[in-house]
C-alpha cells in the first residue's frame, strides 16, 4: 500500500434506514414510506468523506466474513480507498437501524459487533501505513484500547491526531481525549465531555445560543488544543488554545450553509472527514479554510439519502460554493 496522507481507524456499519412522517410512539407500529440500506459507520463514513476530497486515505477496521463484509469491501474498492480489515469469525459485521422523520431528524440503534473487538495488536501491526501519513482520525465506535494504540503510534510519528468523540464512551480517560490534537464533538457530545471531565452541567440545547466567549471558555476547560463543536443546522464553533493554527482569532463561529436537507444522518461524519482532508489539501493555510470547506460538505450531505454514499466530492463542493 502506498502511504496515504490520512489514516482512519474506525467502524464499519451496514446501515438500514426507514423513512417515516413522524417517529412512532412506544408500542406503536407505523408505516414507513421508504427503506434504504448501504455502507455506514462513523469511521467508514468519515473515510469516504475524506477520500472524496481527493486526499489519499486508508481505512483500518473489523468485519466478519459475511455478506455485509463483502458489501463493504466492494464499496471501498469502488472508491479507490485501500483498507486493512481484521476479519473476525466470532463477531458479526456491525449493523444499524435508522429511523428518519419528515423533518430530516433521525433516531439510531446500533449493534457494534466486530467494531468492539478490533485487536490492539492488529492496529499496531499497521504502523507502516500510519507512520507515513500526516493525519490520523478516530471515533469511539471501536474498543478504546485499539483506538488508544492508534493514537500512541500516530503520536510517536508526529501525526496530527483528530478525534470525533462519538459516541462518548463512559470509560474514555482524560489522557486519551488529550492525546488528540483536535476534537470534533457535536452539542450533545460536547456537553457530555464537559460533565465527565470539567464537572460542568451544560444543556446541549442551549449551546448554540451562548456567547462565543463563554463557549470558548468551556472548550478550554477540556484541555485539548483545538475544539470544533458542530452545531447542526446552526453551523459550528472553533476554539483554539495557544496554537491558532494560522487563524486570526482564538475562537469564532461559522453559520450554516443554506441547503434543502432530507436526511441529516452522517452530516457530522461528513464534517469530520472533510475537515481532516482539508487540513491536508490546505496545508500551511489558516485552519478556518478547512473548517469552511467541511461545513459546506456536511451541508451538502444532508441533501442525499444515506451516509457513506451521501458524502460530497471535492469538485462538487467547489462547484456549489467556490473556494473556501
Amino acid at each position: 500500500m502506498t502511504s496515504p496522507a490520512v489514516v482512519i481507524v474506525g467502524s464499519y456499519v451496514q446501515d438500514q434506514a426507514w423513512f417515516v412522517e413522524r417517529f412512532p410512539r412506544p408500542g406503536e407500529t407505523i408505516r414507513a414510506h421508504r427503506y434504504n440500506t448501504g455502507p455506514g459507520g462513523k469511521g467508514f463514513n468519515q473515510a469516504v468523506a475524506c477520500a472524496r476530497q481527493d486526499v489519499p486515505t486508508a481505512f483500518i477496521g473489523a468485519l466478519r466474513r459475511d455478506t455485509f463484509a463483502e458489501y463493504a469491501q466492494r464499496f471501498a474498492e469502488a472508491e479507490g480507498m485501500p483498507c486493512r480489515w481484521q476479519i473476525r469469525d466470532d463477531q458479526p459485521t456491525s449493523t444499524s437501524s435508522i429511523t428518519v422523520n419528515a423533518k430530516a431528524e433521525n433516531q439510531i440503534s446500533m449493534m457494534f459487533g466486530a467494531n468492539e473487538h478490533l485487536d490492539v495488536e492488529f492496529v499496531r501491526a499497521q504502523e507502516d501505513v500510519i507512520a507515513g501519513a500526516k493525519t490520523l482520525l478516530i471515533q469511539l465506535e471501536n474498543n478504546l484500547d485499539a483506538l488508544a494504540a492508534a493514537l500512541e503510534v500516530a503520536g510517536r510519528h508526529g501525526l496530527t491526531r483528530i478525534m470525533n468523540p462519538a459516541p462518548v464512551h463512559a470509560d474514555l480517560p482524560l489522557e486519551m481525549l488529550r492525546g488528540a490534537t483536535i476534537i470534533t464533538p457535536n452539542e450533545t457530545e460536547f456537553s457530555l465531555l464537559l460533565e465527565k471531565f470539567a464537572g460542568a452541567d451544560v444543556d446541549p440545547a442551549t449551546l448554540a445560543q451562548r456567547e462565543d466567549a463563554e463557549l470558548h471558555a468551556l472548550a478550554r476547560g477540556l484541555g485539548v488544543a483545538t475544539v470544533v463543536i458542530t452545531l447542526g443546522s446552526r453551523g459550528c464553533f472553533v476554539s483554539h488554545g495557544e496554537d491558532l493554527r494560522g487563524d486570526a482569532a482564538a475562537h469564532y463561529r461559522l453559520p450554516p450553509e443554506s441547503v434543502k436537507a432530507i436526511d441529516t444522518t452522517g452530516a457530522g461524519d461528513a464534517f469530520s472527514g472533510t475537515l481532516t482532508a482539508g487540513l491536508v489539501r490546505f496545508a500551511g493555510q489558516p485552519f478556518r479554510r478547512a473548517v469552511v470547506h467541511a461545513n459546506r460538505a456536511a451541508a451538502m450531505s444532508t441533501e442525499i439519502i444515506g451516509t457513506a454514499p451521501a458524502m460530497a466530492k471535492y469538485d462538487a463542493v467547489i462547484a456549489r460554493f467556490g473556494q473556501p
